[in-house]
């Protein structure tokens, strides 16, 4: 996995405040209108800090969630733009995304004891991509999952989601190859009982949904205005 597409860190303060949950930190930003909504949002490799994801967790916010961009990592370094590609790999390895939950379970409890939430959905870019993913087949508590061009790995476990779940990928993601989609499309057809969605956006790169505004070239404006609108609509009608 590799976002190296994305662009580096857009100067933004953000909403929200952060907050300790046990042993790791998070970001909050509460929802103007207190419906009892949440949505975890689920960090790239540039770490739970990224401006860029922050923004997309206040725009939720700005939705009627209360939302939570928890240290997945739990305090190691996220990957540095500017470091050797060919280290990556390995740095991977240490930073598993279908091991995060202990720190999910910290995280859904502090939303239904500290927030009262009581729906309960899960957005994820790239490296949380592949964390949404996990997380829709494990936890039926969560009423909705959103996977923005996460990584998927054909295994024979990976098709029984618990709950709908929308899938955001990029035509020319040099990360996700179209293959690795259709097979996607194809088995979650054979296997899946619940509600999902596959969406490609025809021209798009790894990293188009989060990029910062001035990255986004007036042709791309409308696939990416395109895509943040479908993952709300799908937390509106699931959460």
């Amino acid at each position: 996995m590799n976002c190296k597409t994305l662009s580096p860190r857009i100067e933004y303060g953000g909403l929200g405040h952060e907050v300790q949950v046990e042993h790791i930190k998070a970001y909050l930003t509460k929802s103007p209108v207190d419906a009892g909504k949440a949505v975890v949002v689920i960090q790239d490799i540039f770490g739970w800090q990224l401006p860029n994801t922050r923004y997309m967790a206040d725009m939720i916010a700005g939705n009627g969630y209360t939302t939570i961009v928890p240290d997945f990592f739990v305090g190691q370094e996220p990957w540095d733009p500017s470091g050797d590609w060919s280290t990556f790999p390995e740095w991977l390895k240490t930073r598993n995304a279908r091991k995060i939950d202990k720190e999910f379970d910290a995280v859904l409890k502090y939303l239904k004891q500290q927030c009262q939430a009581k729906r309960i959905g899960v957005v994820g870019f790239c490296w949380g991509g592949i964390a949404v993913h996990h997380l829709m087949l494990k936890y039926p508590e969560l009423r909705a999952g959103v996977s923005v061009y996460g990584i998927i790995k054909d295994a024979e476990d990976v098709y029984s989601l618990k709950n709908p779940t929308l899938f955001i990928f990029a035509e020319n993601d040099a990360v996700i190859p179209l293959e690795q989609v259709s097979l996607l499309t194809q088995k979650l057809k054979e296997h899946c009982k619940v509600e999902y969605q596959i969406k490609t956006f025809s021209g798009q790169t790894h990293g188009f949904v989060h990029r910062k505004r001035e990255d986004c070239s007036p042709e791309d404006k409308p696939y990416i205005d395109e895509a943040r609108r479908n993952l709300l609509e799908w937390l509106n009608k699931y959460v």
